[in-house]
């Protein structure tokens, strides 16, 4: 029997990473430039939320077993699964693809130079099973769609809206944790309970361009010329993030209907992936795959609460050079300053793990390793009665 939301009113955890990253390019802009801001009165380099939360999600979903797309070519999506896995003749799968991607309350964009297919003129995001749920509808009409003829524009398809909304309605953890946006249909919204900052550097730091050439191997072999057959550059930095996130449990429980169960889950879940995940931009040139030097987990019954302004003065290098280790320190000074400022008001429990060696007080129980660390927080999270 599950409980219902309000067994944890107004629950958070908070997930707080302080991670090195060497020389790299985690999340580019429009012109292939490290994303970067102004914070402090230094440029830092920065990761979008949305790129890191998109890495968060592919660990996250490979975790729980569960997959959801985004995507605007649902309708081909479809006809593929016709095709490939229903033996649909090529010409009619086609066809309910086209019936699907106009049927729903979303409609459709009919083809162009830059898209051959039906897109939806929304994205939609809804869970990989959801395709095969399409593909059913088609089956069911399989007689209507022989008689119909291919889609125009401006055309109505033949394909009940209701039933496609339907589907398009569905959702799993992932979307239940994530959230969805979707207008265009009733009641296909949902509110997410994760909620993800841009990661920055603790201090500042300074672009770097790489320059490069590419030689021609067959060129090179018969000695013909001198010179690269391709130059170019790219921009690269390297320096320690902070990395902020929060899940709202109250917020997961509604989404999911109350399960307990499944609510620790999927947080657990959550806070690993946002822990280990990684931005693959230019893995194969610079291989940046570390892990975070420090993690710090606080539940809290109050509301979330960053240390990102820790570092609006930026981190000095220690004496051997490093950031690391001062960063840790300022986080520490940081939690503990703003925990006495508060009073201690909404801190149920925090704890820590780390590459470092000495005590940080300040950010409360040191745990052995980033599983025990996690699951002492899920645990008290989800303890049962108002601890308020």
């Amino acid at each position: 029997m599950t409980q219902q939301p309000a067994a944890i009113p107004g629950r958070f955890i908070c997930i707080h990473v302080l991670q090195p990253v060497p020389y790299a390019n985690l999340n580019r802009d429009d012109t292939n430039s490290v994303k970067t801001v102004q914070y402090g009165d230094r440029e830092r380099t920065r990761v979008s939320s949305q790129c890191w939360k998109r890495a968060v999600r592919r660990y996250f979903q490979n975790t729980i077993g569960q997959q959801a797309l985004r995507t605007r070519r649902i309708g081909v999506a479809v006809e593929k699964t016709l095709r490939e896995q229903r033996q649909w003749p090529a010409d009619l799968a086609r066809r309910a693809g086209q019936h699907i991607a106009t049927g729903s309350s979303i409609k459709a964009d009919p083809p162009s130079n830059d898209d051959p297919a039906w897109s939806t003129n929304a994205m939609v995001y809804v869970p990989s099973t959801a395709i095969d749920e399409l593909a059913d509808i088609a089956e069911a009409h399989r007689d209507q769609l022989q008689a119909a003829k291919d889609m125009k524009k401006g055309g109505k398809s033949i394909l009940p809206t209701d039933d496609i909304d339907q589907v398009l309605r569905s959702r799993n953890g992932v979307i239940n944790l994530f959230g969805r946006m979707l207008a265009e249909i009733n009641d296909a919204g949902v509110d997410g309970a994760v909620q993800v900052a841009h990661a920055l550097t603790t201090h500042g730091t300074d672009i770097e361009i790489d320059y490069f050439a590419a030689v021609d191997d067959i060129t090179n072999a018969w000695n013909d010329t001198t010179g690269s057959a391709h130059m170019g550059s790219t921009e690269y930095s390297a320096g320690v993030f902070y990395r902020y996130a929060t899940i709202d449990l109250h917020d997961l429980l509604r989404n999911i209907g109350g399960d307990l169960t499944a609510a620790r889950e999927l947080t657990a879940a959550f806070i690993e992936a946002f822990v280990l995940s990684l931005p693959e931009a230019k893995k194969t040139a610079t291989a940046p795959h570390t892990i975070p030097d420090l993690v710090h987990l606080t539940v809290r019954q109050d509301r979330p609460l960053s240390y990102a302004a820790a570092f609006e003065q930026p981190v000095t290098a220690d004496r051997t050079g490093g950031f690391a280790a001062p960063s840790r320190q300022v986080l520490d000074d940081y939690a503990t300053a703003a925990g006495r400022l508060l009073g201690g008001r909404g801190l149920l429990t925090s704890g820590w793990a780390s590459l470092e060696t000495k005590d940080l007080k300040g950010l409360g129980n040191r745990a052995d390793s980033y599983p025990d660390l996690i699951n002492t927080a899920v645990t008290a999270a989800f303890a049962p009665g108002d601890q308020a």
